[in-house]
């Protein structure tokens, strides 16, 4: 088990924690109050900074919920921390943008991460031609 460093810039937010049973991804919470207008862009402020191990990286996407329950858009579609950003002030933000006013609350739980080890060193090997079956060129269904 590999062990991460935490700093926490709030008491106000709850500490992380996964959810029993549920899912291996862990909540991030807004560490302030953010007031939004529709159209605008912010980086959320999510309280915590971490010094993930060498060879890993965090990705960092909605919940499920955060557009119904806020209306936000995060803008990067999934964000991607790497272990070289792991200063003493390298708080983690959500980059969003509003379609509606609102108003985030300390403690509103609006992303999600988890630590994945990085991709390996990979040889690209030119090929005319593939062995495997073809499905169509469009999906997973092949439908067009």
């Amino acid at each position: 088990m590999e062990t991460i460093k935490i700093k926490y810039f709030t008491e106000e937010i709850e500490k992380l924690k996964y959810i029993d049973g549920k899912s291996d991804w862990i909540d991030l919470r807004v560490s302030e109050e953010v007031e939004l207008k529709k159209g605008d862009f912010k980086l959320i402020p999510l309280g915590v900074a971490m010094q993930l191990p060498a060879g890993y990286e965090a990705h960092l996407v909605p919940r499920s919920s955060t557009f119904k329950n806020f209306g936000l858009i995060q803008t990067n579609s999934m964000g991607v921390i790497d272990c070289s950003y792991c200063g003493d002030e390298d708080m983690w933000r959500m980059p969003v943008l509003a379609t509606r006013d609102i108003t985030l609350h300390v403690n509103d739980r609006i992303c999600q991460f988890r630590i994945v080890k990085n991709q390996p060193q990979i040889n690209f090997e030119e090929t005319d031609k593939l062995e495997g079956v073809n499905r169509g060129g469009f999906g997973s269904t092949g439908i067009q």
